[in-house]
């Protein structure tokens, strides 16, 4: 049985990443501060660290209370439009938090490290779907936050060995089939949960930014991923990590869904319409992000199960009607932080990511 650490694990995928290990029979050792996650969403069984993936000491005090064959990375800020009130801020902590991270585990004898990263390092490009040759030109802090951190891991790949691999992703959604888990930001700024409680009267109208562009229906194309998906994408690339370094990869599912389309599945899925105005065009959106995902199907096997946009709508709405207050209104609760010293036993109390 391997044991692995998954920093943000009690976020939004990083509580689908933790999950999908323990269903794979390993052991899971949890890292997150909970400024943006929810100790409820950290699956049973795992062992939870609060604590926050910046402090050295306390990952070193991690590293130190565990054997780790690997780490999944997921604990970062990620909201394009804070990264460019505040792009020192974002820089800092995305990337420095990923260095003190990926330290830790090569002073504590761990080489394979899984950055969860975003197609975002590409800006505005070319082509769509987006390949792994497209040149990288981020339009946003964030973006260039996440090449950031992808280059420091390929200098510690080539100067200390470190066996690492990225995922560029866009749009995450769906929640946990079996409904065990699902999505709960606070703000929300995904459009389709800021749908499906716009067509529950849980929220304002939505508001749709442009519909002329070169689009087939004017509205903005963009590449969505089930939760569960991403889950296995990345644990395929750590198991392929087992083997030697590995590169970056896009995921995806090779096509786009429009904001139009978006809200025609929710109402479908609903039986409810998705009350919207249209509103201008928001600074810096391109036309379309479609990450095409040749490189890691080829390298890993991996193809998507809920590729359907209905099938994310729909278990992120069982999700919803199940949980209307997200985790603040489930009933399971996990044990306090694990709290051990070098000797067995660690309190760690820290602040600022989640995954």
């Amino acid at each position: 049985m391997s044991t692995y650490l998954v920093s943000g694990g009690a976020g939004y995928i990083g509580s689908h990443v933790a999950a999908a290990l323990l269903d794979g029979g390993h052991r899971v050792v949890v890292v997150d501060n909970l400024q943006q996650g929810h100790a409820e969403a950290v699956p049973e069984g795992a062992e939870f660290v609060r604590a926050d993936v910046g402090d050295a000491a306390a990952m070193d005090a991690v590293f130190a209370s565990w054997g780790f064959q690997g780490v999944i990375h997921l604990a970062a800020l990620s909201v394009v439009g804070d990264s460019m009130r505040d792009p020192l801020h974002y820089i800092a902590k995305n990337v420095g938090n990923t260095m003190t991270l990926a330290r830790a585990a090569m002073r504590g004898g761990c080489s394979r490290f899984v950055l969860s990263s975003t197609a975002a390092v590409y800006g505005d490009p070319a082509c769509a779907p987006i390949t792994e040759d497209e040149p990288t030109a981020p339009a946003s802090a964030y973006g260039a936050s996440k090449l950031m951190a992808e280059q420091g891991l390929a200098w510690a790949s080539e100067l200390h060995g470190l066996r690492w691999a990225s995922l560029r992703y866009f749009n995450a959604a769906g929640a946990d089939p079996a409904g065990q888990r699902g999505e709960d930001h606070a703000p929300e700024t995904h459009l389709i949960p800021l749908a499906i409680d716009a067509a529950l009267g849980r929220r304002a109208p939505l508001t749709v930014f442009g519909d002329d562009y070169p689009t087939p229906d004017g509205t903005c194309l963009r590449d969505y991923v089930h939760v569960t998906d991403l889950a296995d994408a990345h644990l395929r690339v750590l198991g392929l990590l087992a083997e030697g370094t590995g590169r970056s990869f896009n995921l995806g599912n090779g096509r786009g869904f429009s904001v139009k389309e978006v809200i025609g599945a929710v109402a479908e899925v609903t039986g409810c319409p998705v009350p919207h105005r249209l509103g201008v065009r928001r600074p810096g959106d391109p036309p379309a992000l479609v990450a095409a995902s040749d490189r890691l199907r080829a390298a890993t096997g991996w193809r998507p199960r809920f590729g359907a946009l209905h099938a994310m709508v729909e278990t992120a709405y069982r999700w919803r009607l199940k949980n209307p207050e997200g985790y603040a209104g489930t009933r399971h609760v996990p044990p306090p932080p694990a709290q051990r010293d070098t000797a067995g036993a660690l309190q760690l109390d820290s602040a600022e990511l989640s995954g």
